[in-house]
């Protein structure tokens, strides 16, 4: 199925969600909070926090050296967080994107080409 098979109505619910997300990602993450968020902060209040292992498995991950916390490592520090809510938001979308394209069966009548009879 090609972009111009789809209503145009269609692809811009897609877009406006994609691009308001990404906004959101980008733009309004670098005015989030510095404070610890909710189980840092309990961790905090109990005492807990600095039993962490010392070697976590998140540690041996593929991407793990791109990223620390909610941040970009090799990037400027203004521009680490934004950037790592636009790819986050980027990567989410295209794991929900191809899991909705395997498991959704695509509908036969969308499939015919524009002003060809359907099938008996």
């Amino acid at each position: 199925m090609t972009f111009s098979s789809r209503p145009a109505k269609y692809w811009r619910f897609w877009l406006t969600g994609l691009g308001s997300s990404l906004l959101i990602a980008g733009g309004l993450s670098s005015f989030a909070s510095s404070h610890p968020d909710g189980l840092n902060r309990v961790a905090l209040d109990h005492g807990f926090d600095q039993q962490a292992a010392v070697h976590p498995p998140s540690h041996r991950l593929p991407f793990y050296h791109w990223f620390d916390g909610y941040a970009l490592r090799p990037v400027p520090t203004p521009l680490a967080t934004p950037l790592a809510g636009i790819v986050g938001t980027l990567v989410t979308f295209s794991l929900a994107w191809g899991v909705g394209k395997i498991t959704v069966k695509p509908d036969p009548a969308a499939l015919e080409a524009p002003g060809s009879e359907p099938p008996p």
